[in-house]
């Protein structure tokens, strides 16, 4: 699964350029489900099993990344605008990747200047894509993804693009273990677009027109110095989600998904996220409204180019949502 995982998170993919993900992933699943199909969003929408509920689980396959925007006339370095949610405190000395392969160097003006007493925006940064005769390889209009090479460190990885490539590894490995055999109608989508506003889980909820929702996504963790007072922790199991800025979980969502954690003796946590969403916020909203939870990786260091998970909170996560699929749903 860690091949998995590297050859994910690797991959260049931001918002709304997911192509190479999904074609990766179509490979994958191809023999895991009954149909397979591209929505006209871009959406990869894999359907196992039949009758009971109609269940929607929406991983999302796009990272966040930049787009270059104005070439400097004098330097020729390329000034961009975000794709998605950067953190710019963590942006000086980064490497992008553009999809031709050119690989960009994050600058700041002021790096090596007074210094600043705020956290810099975005217009103070520029990307240095210059060879040796000191032509600049990249031209305004093009995206990149952040850069960084995913590695394991005993059961944790760390890399980019974990958010959420991880949760599409949940999502195929989930169908792997199904076999093709499951009580209820499971569509597994794997979205375009959620760094942007959720845009893909929008659409595609229509499409689906789910009787349940489950988002699969990250979520951030309290074990950091002074991090966010928050009951996560790395190591800790699948985290179960009660609420975030976009989605009140129905308690009858949280209950199921607990009964089922502890009566398979799979380790879980409660997950309260102040601030974030996933793609179930748009999930739960769908025509007449679907009833909608999440289960979530723990992740430290989110939207950074060095994201860390841990490998048995990955395995809980697919053994619970395995469960959940594997047995007939009763909400009541």
């Amino acid at each position: 699964m860690y091949d998995l995982i590297k050859t994910l998170t690797e991959t260049w993919g931001p918002s709304g350029y997911e192509h190479r993900v999904r074609a990766i992933i179509q490979e994958e699943v191809a023999d895991l489900c009954d149909d397979m199909t591209v929505d006209g969003l871009g959406n990869l929408i894999c359907r196992v099993g039949s009758g009971g509920k109609r269940v929607m689980m929406a991983a999302h396959m796009d990272e966040i990344g930049i787009m270059a925007n104005y070439t400097e006339p004098k330097t020729g370095y390329l000034r961009f605008t975000n794709i998605g949610g950067l953190i710019y405190s963590t942006l000086g000395g980064h490497r992008v990747q553009f999809e031709d392969g050119t690989i960009g160097v994050i600058g700041n003006e002021d790096m090596f200047g007074k210094g600043r007493t705020s956290t810099p925006g975005v217009d103070s940064f520029y990307v240095d894509t210059e060879d040796e005769t000191g032509h600049q390889a990249v031209k305004e209009g093009q995206p990149a993804s952040m850069w960084r090479e995913t590695i394991q460190r005993g059961q944790r990885i760390v890399g980019k693009a974990m958010d959420d490539r991880l949760s599409c590894v949940v999502a195929i490995e989930t169908m792997r273990k199904l076999n093709k055999q499951a009580p209820n109608e499971c569509v597994f989508v794997f979205t375009v677009q959620e760094e942007v506003g959720v845009r893909g889980a929008r659409a595609a909820a229509y499409g689906v027109n789910p009787d349940i929702g489950i988002a699969l996504d990250v979520t951030g963790t309290g074990d950091e110095i002074h991090g966010r007072k928050m009951a996560v922790k790395l190591g800790g199991g699948a985290a179960i989600k009660v609420h975030d800025s976009n989605l009140i979980v129905p308690p009858q969502i949280v209950k199921w998904m607990v009964e089922r954690a502890e009566a398979d003796g799979i380790p879980y946590q409660r997950e309260l996220l102040v601030g974030g969403g996933t793609d179930g916020g748009a999930i739960q909203v769908a025509r007449a409204g679907v009833p909608t939870g999440c289960i979530s990786i723990p992740l430290r260091f989110v939207h950074t180019t060095s994201e860390t998970a841990d490998m048995g909170d990955v395995n809980a996560c697919i053994d619970l949502l395995t469960a959940l699929l594997s047995n007939e749903i009763n909400l009541d």
